[in-house]
């Protein structure tokens, strides 16, 4: 893989690149069952999202610096979407295209599960030549969601990032989504990327049993964790929204190790949406013209 040239970065915190997604999530949580044709009380929010653009927001919010590469649109979605990451910290890097942005909307059932419906907007046309090596070159890790490598051309730029990266990272699809794609056709993409550690919960490990990684996260919930380091409980917590907790858990083990990821884990669920509270406005929304920060 390549290095990064230049002078070294004055910032000690560890900068996480992430891949992916940046869109509008609609978290509702009826407060009585859903029934059709009839209108229920709800807990509703809309922030940002998306399995990339949450791991940023909450690599920001445990410490480190961030970025998140990814194509986005020109419609209020996307703008909600963009301004939120922004007030976490994120660096958005990638090109604004013209059309309406990715919106999931999220909701609760009654025995705790979650029914999600998605519209990837632009999310899937990021192009490899609008990704600049430079925004993974200076970072210390590049981390991949699973969902670029179920589209192209968005997959392709994916891998294109990998071959600029220090260390690469993914956490997979949705077991089903990946079942759709083609688990084998699926894998061979990962192989190609060269993660050397694979984020994924039970089912999405199941589903491609002939993957290998030199590193596995087995994410279990309630359950707790099993990382390379070995198997970690899940800290207590009042469970208000499970959404993005994997994505919370990823960040802190990018962070800093298995007991931070429970401890992100653990502040998601207690929260409504998958993204941290947010912080001061310091992030930075970047065009697709070549980063402007220097190299670590």
């Amino acid at each position: 893989m390549n290095q990064p040239t230049g002078e070294p970065d004055p910032d000690p915190r560890p900068l996480i690149c992430t891949i992916g997604d940046l869109i509008l999530d609609v978290v509702v949580l009826p407060r009585a069952p859903l029934v059709p044709d009839a209108d229920r009380p709800a807990t509703i929010s809309l922030t940002g999202g998306g399995q990339a653009a949450n791991v940023a927001a909450w690599a920001s919010a445990l410490g480190a610096r961030s970025r998140l590469i990814c194509a986005r649109g020109t419609d209020g979605a996307s703008e909600i979407a963009a301004a939120h990451l922004q007030r976490q910290g994120v660096e958005i890097c990638g090109p604004v295209i013209a059309g309406k942005g990715g919106v999931v909307v999220s909701i609760r059932e009654p025995d705790g599960a979650r029914t999600m419906a998605s519209d990837p907007g632009t999310a899937a046309l990021l192009e490899p030549a609008a990704v600049d090596p430079s925004w993974v070159q200076s970072a210390d890790v590049l981390h991949v969601s699973g969902y670029c490598l179920l589209r192209e051309p968005v997959a392709q730029a994916a891998l294109a990032a990998s071959r600029a990266a220090r260390r690469v990272t993914l956490d997979l699809a949705s077991a089903q989504d990946i079942e759709t794609y083609g688990a084998e056709r699926f894998s061979a993409l990962v192989a190609e990327l060269g993660p050397e550690l694979i984020f994924a919960n039970e089912a999405e490990r199941a589903v491609v049993p002939g993957l290998r990684a030199p590193g596995w996260v087995i994410k279990r919930g309630a359950g707790g964790a099993l990382f390379p380091d070995g198997h970690y409980d899940a800290l207590p917590a009042e469970v208000a929204d499970t959404t993005g907790a994997g994505d919370a858990l990823a960040a802190g083990y990018l962070v800093g190790g298995p007991r931070l990821a429970m401890v992100a884990a653990s502040r998601c669920v207690a929260a409504i949406g998958a993204m941290p509270a947010p912080t001061a406005p310091t992030g930075r929304l970047l065009s697709s013209a070549p980063h402007e920060g220097g190299s670590v």
